[in-house]
């Protein structure tokens, strides 16, 4: 029988290290938008945290699906699991309460180091303007097997 811990916590300053460690890990994300008709849209994408602040970022492109549907509504969910073991995992509501659009390409280009090895990120185009979504988590539900 597996026994699961789940903790709640209220607050963005009450990351706690094992979610920190899942939120620097280099797990996907799953981040849910809300499209025009409030039907979820769910992307995979890569993440990273604003230590300074405990703040979420998610790099991606002017103009995607993800961009439109936080523009227009921004409260967001994310979902992360270890991937080294899927039954650690964090599930993050929050709000995009910032779009930074300065330091955006070399945000990216440390996210493909992180999770690809490469110093810059290979699949920019060269039209794209790159945008990091900074998110402030409002609930966070950690969920990991006991040790």
């Amino acid at each position: 029988m597996l026994f699961i811990i789940i903790t709640e916590l209220g607050t963005m300053n009450q990351i706690t290290e094992p979610v920190n460690q899942l939120l620097n890990g280099k797990n996907f994300a799953y981040l849910s938008t809300l499209m025009k008709d409030g039907s979820p849209q769910v992307t995979p994408t890569w993440i990273d945290i604003d230590e300074d602040d405990n703040s979420i970022l998610i790099n991606t492109a002017e103009g995607r699906i993800k961009h439109k549907n936080v523009s227009r509504d921004p409260r967001v969910a994310i979902s992360i699991s270890d991937q080294n073991n899927p039954y650690n995992m964090v599930l993050i509501r929050g709000r995009v309460i910032e779009q930074i659009k300065e330091g955006a390409d070399e945000h990216t280009d440390k996210l493909a180091k992180k999770y690809l090895g490469m110093d810059k990120y290979p699949y920019r185009t060269p039209n794209e303007k790159r945008v990091i979504l900074k998110i402030k988590p409002e609930r966070v539900f950690h969920q990991q097997p006991p040790q």
